[in-house]
């Protein structure tokens, strides 16, 4: 808990700049969440301004949800500019194994450069392993247990630490694998947790040199607030609020 504590007192201390290309459902809510935990978002897909804008940036976290070909570009250029600036980069396949399109756009990317980070849920992280179409829209069909190796796979792959949110988070480096219990059934019921936890995943490993621990911590992060969220909420409306608290004091 000492890591955890030094990493948000980091955060709050440093405001990292934690530029997000993500989709429309999702960013009122990880902006609000990456203000509440002390970091400062943007949200941002232009080419034309990511060479200004990343020039500022601490961290890149790349969200495939709202997916064209416009959006494509953006996620190519940022992740390219954000590699010759050694910022670290995380990247949430959001849908990857609905579609042959997400999935096949997932593996490009990760082709493209190497990202620091990769968080999905079980059935996303399983269809990137394995290159195949099974998923229940973009939420997951499969335990995080069973994307175990499936993360291990991919993390030898790309050289990346993988992340696979469920009830028991996995944060998997090649064979290491570090588990986060906790949080609360509630964060199934509010649209862009996941999405969230990929954005703090950004604003931690701004701020922590050894990504592995930052990852971890991030995890750990989201689950005590999801607990604490459940205990002083009635449903998904106050658990949100109370989520959004309990990151702006813990």
């Amino acid at each position: 808990m000492i890591a955890l504590s030094n990493d948000i007192q980091a955060i709050r201390t440093q405001q990292p700049l934690v530029h997000n290309i993500t989709n429309f459902v999702v960013m009122n809510t990880t902006a609000n969440a990456l203000l509440a935990l002390g970091a400062s978002p943007i949200m941002a897909h232009a080419v034309d301004e990511l060479p200004d804008l990343l020039g500022i940036a601490s961290a890149l976290v790349i969200n495939i949800g709202t997916l064209d070909k416009t959006w494509i570009a953006s996620f190519e250029n940022a992740m390219l500019f954000a590699i010759k600036r050694h910022l670290p980069v995380v990247i949430d396949p959001v849908g990857a194994g609905a579609s042959q399109f997400r999935t096949n756009t997932t593996l490009h990317l990760l082709k493209l450069a190497k990202v620091t980070a990769i968080r999905g849920n079980a059935s996303e992280i399983i269809a990137l392993a394995q290159q195949r179409v099974n998923a229940r829209g973009v939420d997951s069909a499969d335990n995080s247990d069973d994307a175990i190796q499936s993360a291990k796979n991919l993390s030898k792959q790309f050289h990346s630490i993988v992340v696979v949110s469920g009830k028991t988070d996995h944060c998997v480096l090649n064979d290491k694998v570090i588990s986060v219990e906790g949080g609360s059934k509630l964060m199934t019921r509010i649209t862009g947790m996941g999405c969230t936890a990929s954005a703090i995943m950004g604003a931690f490993l701004a701020v922590n040199n050894n990504p592995l621990e930052a990852c971890v911590n991030a995890m750990t992060c989201m689950k005590k607030c999801g607990e604490y969220a459940e205990k002083n909420s009635v449903g998904p409306g106050s658990f949100w609020t109370v989520f959004l608290d309990k990151l702006y004091s813990i």
